[in-house]
């Protein structure tokens, strides 16, 4: 098996994971942008925004935490298609929030609802598959971010599979509020330096 590790190999590697980020951001903002450029063509739902806000949290935080993949010594073809995958989990959740179209829909939130099952089973893959990502920088690194961390992906694994199964609107608006505040609380305390 061909391993690679000259700063070369992983400045293409990044360049390619930011191909995959920036279309997700892309989408994230066209779909934002759409809305206020014609706030009369579809409703718009509280709940929908906010996980469109998640996600692009979510996105940047991934983006600016790759940095420490140059620690990683060699980097085979298997870890490079790994990473590149699941950058692409991230595009089809930004997809899944911005459809092409909501002509046959009665605006954002029944969309939401519609489509719940399939983006709260990508979000909850997301956080398992974050797991083996960490991983990847080796296992200090894990090690480094104590029980919170497997804790907190554990939590929003489970979180994930109640969302995706009920449309109970008082849950989903305090998962999202909750998700929202841990998520600016974990960003702050345990990424906010680079070393």
């Amino acid at each position: 098996m061909e391993t690679v590790s000259s700063p070369e190999v992983f400045l293409h590697i990044k360049v390619v994971m930011g191909m995959v980020i920036s279309l997700s951001l892309a989408r994230l903002l066209t779909g934002v942008a759409g809305i206020v450029q014609h706030p009369a063509k579809a409703r718009v739902y509280a709940v929908h925004l906010g996980w469109a806000l998640s996600l692009f949290l979510f996105i940047i935080h991934i983006w600016w935490w790759e940095y420490r993949l140059q620690a990683v010594p060699a980097i085979g073809f298997g870890i490079y298609l790994f990473l590149i995958c699941f950058r692409s989990l991230f595009f089809l959740l930004c997809a899944l929030l911005f459809p092409a179209s909501l002509d046959e829909y009665g605006g954002y939130e029944e969309y939401f609802f519609s489509r719940r099952r399939w983006f709260f089973s990508i979000l909850g893959l997301i956080y398992a598959v974050d797991i083996l990502d960490t991983a990847i920088k080796g296992p200090e690194r894990i090690l480094s971010l104590g029980w919170e961390y497997p804790a907190r992906n554990m939590i929003y694994i489970l979180l994930c599979a109640i969302a995706a199964y009920t449309a109970n609107r008082r849950f989903h608006t305090s998962f999202l509020i909750a998700n929202l505040l841990y998520q600016v609380s974990f960003i702050f305390r345990l990424y906010d330096v680079l070393e």
